[in-house]
């Protein structure tokens, strides 16, 4: 039995690291703040379906990305912390077959519950496992990486307001989802800088070997600044969360003479965007409350 329970507890762990628990809340809060603002309740659909978000997602998007990436993984120096699990081989099998597990109740469920919105839920789905997965490999798409690595954060939200049948052609709502898929586009660019040096040699293409570590970066600050100034064409009070763009605008900025042959400095910046990102939610969080004491639901 305690042999047994040895490598249990060991792919447990494994499993625990691949889906990235640092960045959990990224992809079940947009989901979760969705769903509350438009119904003002929670219930069973709201538990499982940011339950679903917050790791059955993430293991199927990070699991497969580690079990893909493993050669260039390899190469990669920031790889084997909070910034991206260093897979063994041994578990590789069973991190995709645990991954597509997972998930399947919690698709059956949402699927069964609202069909409606069944199209968007395969389509962010979809994205999750084309940008690691052999032959579509989304990732090594110049600027389709960016915009599906967004997706990946704007999709649980969109997905939310499809359950929900909010009108998502009035221009606040459009504003709202343009200025966060900016934020990923941004978000997923920058951090590619770091890496132009290891994919390069690994041969793996991005949006950042593609235009070099200065114009994707410069590209990414824009993203930023014009992500910030949709908000505010959002209206009250949704407009109050430009304030979370204005920091990740700054970490950006010291970087806009970065050239390839210095990329890996810009790590110092991406590691600040964990904490940011918290900080953001911070605001978003004090948006919800404004917006349920008003009632504010879009």
């Amino acid at each position: 039995m305690a042999k047994l329970r040895e490598p249990i507890g060991e792919a447990t762990r494994q499993l625990f690291w691949s889906s990235r628990p640092i960045s959990w809340i990224n992809t079940a809060y947009p989901f979760g703040a969705a769903y509350l603002v438009a119904t003002g309740r929670v219930d069973v659909f709201f538990i499982l379906g940011s339950l679903f978000f917050l790791i059955p997602y993430n293991l199927l998007m990070y699991g497969i990305n580690d079990v893909f990436d493993y050669e260039s993984d390899l190469r990669n120096p920031r790889k084997g912390g909070i910034e991206g699990a260093l897979l063994s081989t041994r578990w590789h099998r069973h991190t995709v077959w645990a991954a597509v597990l997972l998930c399947i109740p919690f698709l059956a469920y949402l699927v069964w519950s609202a069909p409606w919105a069944a199209g968007w839920l395969a389509l962010f789905v979809f994205t999750v496992v084309a940008y690691s997965a052999p032959v579509l490999r989304f990732k090594e798409r110049p600027v389709l990486d960016s915009v599906t690595s967004a997706s990946h954060f704007v999709g649980p939200m969109v997905y939310a307001l499809a359950v929900t049948k909010i009108d998502m052609s009035d221009p606040h709502v459009l504003a709202v989802i343009f200025a966060f898929t900016l934020w990923g586009i941004a978000s997923h660019a920058f951090g590619a800088v770091q890496d132009v040096t290891a994919d390069r040699a690994a041969n793996i293409s991005s949006i950042a070997t593609f235009f070099g570590a200065r114009v994707t970066t410069r590209l990414a600050l824009i993203c930023y600044a014009a992500s910030g100034i949709l908000v505010v064409t959002a209206g009250a009070p949704a407009e109050v969360a430009a304030i979370a763009a204005v920091p990740y605008v700054v970490v950006v900025a010291p970087f806009w003479f970065i050239t390839d042959e210095t990329c890996e400095t810009a790590n110092r910046g991406w590691r600040r965007f964990i904490w940011l990102n918290f900080f953001a939610g911070f605001v978003i969080t004090m948006l919800l409350i404004v917006a349920t004491q008003f009632g504010w639901r879009g």
